[in-house]
C-alpha cells in the first residue's frame, strides 16, 4: 500500500506494538486486529507485493495478537492466531513454537512434538524448543 492508507497500516502497528510492550494488551489486540483487517483489505483491492503490509508484519501482528489471547487463557482463539501466522510466514519460527505450547498445555504432545521440531528445523539455535523437547 502506498500514500496515507499505507501509512496508517504501518502507525497501526506500531502503536499496537507499543501497547502490547506496555502491557495493555486489549488495546494492542484492537489495533493488531484493525491492522489485520486493514491488510486483508489492501489484498483484496490488490495491493503490490512489497507494500505496507508485508508477510512478515501480518505474521507479527496475528503472533503477536496470538500472544494477548494465550495470556487470556483462550487457547483455541490463540492457536487460530498462531496458524494464520504461519500460513503468512511458513519460516517464522515464533507461532510454530507459541503454538506447541498450547498443543502441549492441551494434551497434544505429538502434534506439540512436530511444532517444536519445525521451530528447531528453521532455528537450530532457538534454545526454549529445545527445553521443551527434552
Amino acid at each position: 500500500m502506498s500514500g496515507p492508507q499505507g501509512q496508517g497500516s504501518r502507525a497501526t502497528l506500531g502503536l499496537a506494538q507499543a501497547h502490547f510492550d506496555k502491557g495493555e494488551y486489549a488495546e494492542a489486540e484492537a489495533l493488531y486486529s484493525a491492522y489485520i483487517r486493514q491488510c486483508a483489505c489492501a489484498a483484496s483491492a490488490g495491493a503490490p507485493p512489497g507494500s505496507e503490509c508485508s508477510p512478515e508484519d501480518l505474521a507479527t501482528a496475528y503472533n503477536n495478537r496470538g500472544q494477548i489471547k494465550y495470556f487470556r487463557v483462550d487457547f483455541y482463539e490463540a492457536m487460530e492466531d498462531y496458524t494464520s501466522a504461519i500460513g503468512v510466514q511458513p519460516n517464522f519460527e515464533v507461532p510454530y513454537y507459541n503454538r506447541g505450547l498450547i498443543l502441549y498445555r492441551l494434551g497434544y504432545f505429538d502434534d506439540a512434538l512436530e511444532d517444536f521440531k519445525k521451530v528447531l528445523d528453521l532455528n537450530p539455535g532457538f534454545q526454549d524448543a529445545t527445553l521443551s523437547l527434552k
